[in-house]
């Protein structure tokens, strides 16, 4: 019986004991070099004075976008353009329009392949960047012509939810994607890829535009999956995704690119083709999806109530050194006379597509308040237009 009622002190004992011997064992040297230091709250000095150190927590940040991208969200993004030859009214707006963002707008007759302003065009033409999202488009396209899937097909997105192309491109749905490209394989992706422009020059004569490029192998971060839900391993280039847009616009015809940078390149200009495409039966359901982006989807800060009605996608990822934000749209639905390209470059969340989707409406909303569009139910500048020589309009 006494030992039964002294037991609970024998052991509350013996762990204090367990305890004091812990403690004395972790603070005295092991002796070996490859042990893990153990974490402390505090250090000593030469002066004998303890020193406090700050204890290391996991951050709830990503704090990598502020310290390991160095690229800033805010930047003079117009500072070594050459400007004499753009079309003053829209290099205004998109000026106006990206305001303080460190970006590129590119703007372009979708009807002849002619560039009419550049904001940023270091930027513009550079190797090129991750299409992000903005590739989708490309591969709804290839999954239309190959049969995969009609406008109505419903693909499994998650354990309970199923989407059809409309709601997929509204929404950015990647898993719809991805299983868009493993259906039809990494040849297939590639094969209409390049067909759209990809990974070769956009322009004609333009010495400063980079190709891009387009793996020749599915990447291995993801493979062919990755790269159609947002373009792992694609390098693109606004001018390419520019014409890529345009192409769609226009029912199929594939422009090269032009920008007159002189009085007689002005003079002279005529659109070059550079190959057609039989895609004009496929495009309602692209158009649709597009459409449904800017109406209720990632492309909703866009739409302009009172402007022309535009379609659009988006797109939002990361590179090695920066967070992008794309935007490529077209207005009008039913006359496109405009194709707009916005890439948004920085550290922080406020750069996605939905911001460059923002930058592509006010654009749409201050040539709709000065009725750009109005001359011929076209656009207002022309190779003889004024406009393009620097005078306004009155």
């Amino acid at each position: 019986m006494r030992f039964r009622l002294a037991q609970p002190r024998f052991l509350a004992l013996l762990l204090a004991l367990l305890l004091v011997w812990q403690t004395t064992a972790a603070a005295a040297p092991t002796g070996s070099s490859s042990a893990a230091p153990r974490p402390r709250t505090s250090l000593r000095n030469t002066s004998g004075k303890t020193a406090k150190t700050a204890v290391v927590k996991p951050s709830k940040k990503k704090t990598s976008t502020r310290g390991r991208r160095g690229v800033p969200t805010y930047a003079d993004s117009t500072a070594e353009d050459i400007v004499e030859y753009d079309d003053p009214i829209v290099r205004q707006a998109a000026v106006n329009a990206l305001g303080r963002y460190n970006g590129s707008v590119v703007a372009i007759d979708p009807n002849t392949g002619r560039i009419l302003t550049v904001v940023n065009q270091k930027l513009a033409f550079s190797e090129g960047f991750i299409p992000c999202s903005t590739i989708k488009p490309v591969i709804a396209l290839a999954a239309l012509e190959q049969n995969m899937i009609t406008r109505d097909t419903m693909l499994r997105v998650s354990r309970r939810s199923y989407m059809n192309l409309t709601e997929a491109m509204a929404h950015s749905n990647n898993p719809f994607f991805e299983e868009l490209g493993r259906r039809m394989g990494f040849p297939t992706v590639q094969h209409y890829a390049r067909l759209m422009g990809i990974g070769e020059l956009a322009g004609y004569n333009i010495p400063e535009e980079h190709p891009g490029a387009l793996p020749l192998e599915p990447p291995m971060r993801g493979g062919v999956a990755r790269m159609s839900s947002f373009g792992e391993g694609i390098q693109i280039t606004p001018l390419q995704l520019g014409s890529l847009a345009a192409t769609f616009a226009n029912g199929g015809t594939l422009y090269y690119l032009q920008y007159p940078r002189s009085e007689e390149d002005q003079r002279n200009f005529a659109p070059r083709v550079k190959r057609k495409l039989n895609i004009e039966p496929l495009l309602p359901e692209l158009r649709e999806g597009m459409l449904a982006s800017v109406l209720y989807g990632t492309g909703r800060p866009s739409y302009d109530p009172n402007g022309d009605l535009s379609l659009g996608k988006t797109g939002t990822c990361s590179d090695s050194k920066s967070r992008l934000g794309w935007f490529v749209s077209y207005a009008d639905w039913m006359r496109p006379r405009i194709v707009l390209v916005v890439l948004l470059r920085g550290n922080t969340r406020r750069v996605k597509g939905g911001t460059a989707a923002e930058v592509a409406g006010r654009i749409y909303h201050f040539l709709h308040e000065r009725n750009y569009f109005a001359k011929n139910g076209g656009l207002v500048g022309s190779a003889s237009d004024p406009v393009f020589s620097g005078s306004r309009p009155d």
